[in-house]
């Protein structure tokens, strides 16, 4: 089992950044692929971006490419996700999820992804 917690969420007005971050714990030696997904208030969860643990690649939604940026810290089991010039669009819970090798052969959906954390809330102001 992975557990995951995000945090650095909050307020920030438009044009601004903030910094999320998700630590992973249990067995993390399993996990293939992290991600980053949202949630507005009234929608679906949506995917933002992923990345593989080794380093190989990154995904981002069209949406928040050339914004936002995925990265991790291996030696602090870390996963973060810089996002810069924020918009009112970006207000949504942030969730972090792992999807461990094997589990799913693409990374975009929610049904890809085995475990969750409990999202951190991120409100741009206009």
């Amino acid at each position: 089992q992975v557990q995951l917690v995000e945090s650095g969420g909050g307020l920030v007005q438009a044009g601004g950044s903030l910094r999320l971050s998700c630590a992973a714990s249990g067995r993390t030696s399993s996990t293939y692929v992290m991600g980053w997904f949202r949630q507005a208030p009234g929608k679906e969860r949506e995917f933002v971006a992923a990345m593989s643990m080794s380093g190989g690649w990154t995904y981002y939604a069209d949406s928040v490419k050339g914004r936002f940026t995925i990265s991790r810290d291996n030696a602090k089991n870390t996963v973060y996700l810089q996002m810069n010039s924020l918009e009112p669009e970006d207000t949504a819970v942030y969730y972090c999820a792992a999807s461990p090798r094997g589990y799913s052969a693409s990374y975009y959906q929610t049904e890809d992804y085995a475990h969750w954390g409990q999202g951190t809330q991120v409100t741009v102001s206009s």
